[in-house]
């Protein structure tokens, strides 16, 4: 099978790339667990320093990696040095944490000694989207590396460019042979890779319907899963919001990447008394945004990846105006670009409400009050995370009991971040990435009991 990765700002190829056969693919399941059975052995220290010379090649070729991303995905260039540089924070936290994260656990028992010791499981399976084909990877291979799994990347079909100087940063660090692999296959081969017994985990990033099918498969292995899935963030803002700062902060949390992040704020709740003010500084701050071609210098919304993922954007706007939406910015659509979008008065039923928009389609949705905002804000299958903007910051922390979701964040847009860990409820999955919490989703909390 051939698979072509094409910018989707232009239509032009930027690479093609030949799947693995079946048995090639055994050939790298069977290579992976063997290059785990030594590389568990390997001192922490030393999978450290390999971590931290990843960090330094991203950093020293930035243009390089960032160039692969914007020609993939078509996401504005400055946003994928950004991601190039998250990737080699990611390294340089593991590799300096990781000792105290994997340290034993002393536990006081009746025993003469008790502890709980983090070995690591085997082969990971990761399956990687293309929104942030660099950022999405590393955060995985950063604390599963480095706990000593190896790692199996089936990263998506339109960036594999990406996917294969991932590959290259890990060798040119100096890891061996094996620790980490990139797969060029189509997503039917996930039930082979997951049924070989060195195969212990899979950790997955994508849409609420592949997670489903693959916890499936995991679940027929007694494989553990880690799923990042879909999310419909609520931006809630308080009447006593300071709007300018507000309207900022709301503009990057929907517009960002052009919309495409499961963590972007989709539904934006805002109180009535202060409705018509935010709705009239959000269309003038979108207004001001420069489209263009996403390698340009100040270019700030690109293209969407695919054309059918702007298609199904543009159908969430018009159905949406249908049931009695207000269009008041933006709308249209031309091939892979969609210009950024506000939606009014969006109420319940109204897909841009009940779905999940991959794209610049903000959503401005009326409450009453605060307990109606929180309301509307639970009225969702998804659970990723929240904003409330508010000077309140007492009153807001106090009630971040009201959100079901993963993620609280006061005057502030929902992010990942190294140090903190990261997941969802509801349909957008189960476990947790980065912090602690992330390395120790694929590792054996063993207990040890002496008498």
């Amino acid at each position: 099978m051939q698979f072509t990765s094409i910018n989707p700002y232009n239509g032009q190829q930027v690479g093609q790339y030949t799947s693995v056969s079946d048995a090639e693919l055994e050939v790298k399941l069977s290579t992976g667990h063997k290059a785990f059975l030594e590389w568990k052995n390997v001192p922490l220290s030393e999978r450290s320093q390999l971590l931290k010379n990843a960090g330094v090649i991203l950093r020293e070729n930035v243009e390089k990696y960032a160039r692969m991303i914007t020609l993939e995905m078509g996401k504005p260039l400055s946003e994928s040095r950004a991601e190039v540089n998250k990737c080699a924070w990611v390294c340089d936290y593991y590799a300096e944490n990781a000792s105290r994260f994997l340290a034993d656990e002393v536990i006081a028992t009746d025993a003469q000694k008790s502890f709980v010791r983090h070995d690591p499981l085997g082969v990971i399976l990761a399956i990687m989207p293309w929104n942030f084909p660099f950022w999405q990877v590393f955060r995985f291979a950063a604390p599963t590396l480095i706990a000593g799994n190896t790692g199996l990347l089936k990263h998506a079909p339109n960036v594999f460019g990406c996917a294969t100087q991932i590959e290259e940063i890990f060798e040119e660090a100096g890891f061996p042979k094996g620790v980490f692999q990139n797969l060029i296959i189509h997503h039917d081969k996930t039930e082979q890779i997951l049924a070989h017994p060195g195969v212990k985990a899979v950790s997955l990033t994508g849409s609420e319907r592949a997670g489903a099918a693959v916890a499936e498969i995991a679940g027929r292995n007694i494989k553990k899963a880690v799923l990042e899935l879909g999310g419909s963030n609520a931006f809630i803002v308080w009447e006593d919001a300071d709007i300018d700062k507000t309207i900022s902060t709301a503009l990057t949390a929907r517009m960002m990447n052009c919309g495409q992040s499961c963590i972007a704020a989709k539904r934006f709740i805002v109180i009535e008394s202060i409705y018509d003010e935010f709705v009239a500084k959000f269309t003038e701050a979108v207004k001001q945004l420069k489209s263009g071609d996403p390698l340009e210098e100040g270019t700030q919304i690109g293209t969407l990846a695919r054309k059918d993922l702007a298609n199904q954007l543009q159908r969430q706007v018009t159905e949406s105006v249908k049931q009695g939406a207000v269009l008041l910015v933006g709308g249209k659509q031309n091939q892979c670009y969609h210009e950024p979008t506000l939606l009014g008065d969006v109420k319940p039923g109204m897909p841009a409400f009940e779905e999940e928009t991959f794209g610049p389609l903000a959503a401005i949705i009326r409450a009453n009050d605060i307990d109606e905002a929180f309301a509307l804000s639970e009225l969702s299958k998804y659970g990723l995370g929240v904003t409330v903007c508010t000077t309140n910051i007492e009153k807001a922390v106090a009630m971040a009991d009201r959100v079901s979701d993963g993620a609280y964040f006061v005057n502030e847009l929902v992010k990942s971040d190294p140090r903190l860990p990261f997941g969802g409820t509801k349909r957008s999955g189960y476990g947790r990435e980065l912090s602690r919490d992330g390395i120790l989703e694929f590792v054996n909390r063993k207990t040890v009991y002496v008498k």
